[in-house]
């Protein structure tokens, strides 16, 4: 028996998205293995992309977009789930070719589902969204490369945002010392709330007439701005030292030169979310219920309404929210 539930509906309005909350019906979900019922999205920079009809990344209308979703399964054809499970959806298309997370139900393939992890919930799960999860694995690629505490200190660009700020926390909560990256003055205490110990004014690594070879500063870096920034990171990364590139927010471009990497040995790691294996997916999960402060995520974190998701897709593109956003679809 069919039953009905509110999205978020993307529409095609002489080729810009329009957007407007509508009854659908459980017929209109795409094709899966497994049905949730859903009960928090959130709101990233690709959300923002995507409502508003950035990066040609939905190729078919109508659409709901969001990238990512927490909530139970509701019905289940797939052997890893069963009804009344708790589940987590992150990447994969989800959002952009395949139907999203800012609805009351969805309908994906089992393989793209994480369990919940004990010590969350799927209001945390959602405050820490993908843009968590990509700071998790961006932090999990510096430690593989010897990152560690007490080695150097760690930069975090970009990081009164949400990727940024996981990536403050977490870090600092695993003892490193982290400097933290950002061009608004008033965002100072909150990173230092968060952990960082130094901050840095965004404009010195936007600066393109930076050196090749810079003094030494970082023994890590995670990157979410890339461009003329992630240049001068490299620049500036010490002798054997890794940048994790995970963001483009200025720009997709990389005037860089190769004199670090051949001089210094330094590396740069790209971090991909929405393809990474299970294996990786489910670890990473792990440390993010046990190394990410909770009283810090639920201090950067809001919580919307579905109603809300457009304008505030509007604004994460133009660098004017801080923090993580939940976006509660029943509420």
């Amino acid at each position: 028996m069919s039953e009905t539930f509110n999205a978020l509906v993307l529409d095609d309005a002489d080729g810009a998205p329009r957007a407007a909350i509508k009854p659908l019906d459980d017929s209109a979900l795409p094709e899966g293995d497994v049905t949730v019922d859903v009960a928090y999205s959130t709101l990233n920079y690709k959300d923002g992309m995507v409502l508003n009809g950035l990066g040609k990344l939905v190729k078919h209308y109508p659409h709901v977009p969001g990238i990512d979703f927490a909530g139970t399964v509701a019905r289940s054809e797939h052997p890893d789930y069963r009804a009344g499970d708790p589940v987590i959806l992150t990447g994969w298309g989800v959002g952009e070719r395949h139907w999203g997370g800012y609805a009351q139900r969805a309908r994906v393939k089992g393989d793209w589902l994480v369990p919940l992890p004990d010590g969350l919930s799927l209001h945390r799960a959602m405050a820490l969204g993908t843009a968590g999860f990509t700071a998790m694995l961006a932090i999990l690629a510096l430690e593989d490369h010897g990152v560690a505490p007490g080695a150097g200190d760690v930069l975090v660009t970009g990081a009164s945002g949400g990727l940024g700020s996981v990536a403050v926390a977490v870090l600092a909560r695993l003892g490193h010392t982290v400097a933290a990256s950002s061009g608004h003055e008033a965002n100072h205490p909150y990173l230092h709330d968060l952990g960082a110990h130094e901050i840095v004014h965004r404009d010195t690594l936007a600066d393109a007439s930076g050196k090749p070879l810079q003094k030494e500063r970082w023994a890590g870096a995670v990157d979410t701005v890339g461009s003329t920034t992630l240049a001068n990171v490299l620049a500036q990364l010490a002798y054997g030292g890794s940048a994790a590139a995970c963001g483009l927010a200025g720009g997709a471009d990389l005037p860089a030169s190769v004199m670090p990497f051949l001089l210094r040995g330094v590396r740069l790691l790209g971090i991909d979310s929405v393809q990474c294996p299970r294996d990786r997916r489910r670890h990473a999960w792990q440390r993010l219920a046990t190394d990410m402060p909770l009283d810090k995520l639920d201090a950067m974190s809001r919580t919307v309404g579905l109603g809300d998701v457009p304008e505030l897709g509007s604004a994460i593109l133009k660098g004017e929210t801080t923090g993580r956003i939940v976006v509660d679809v029943n509420g």
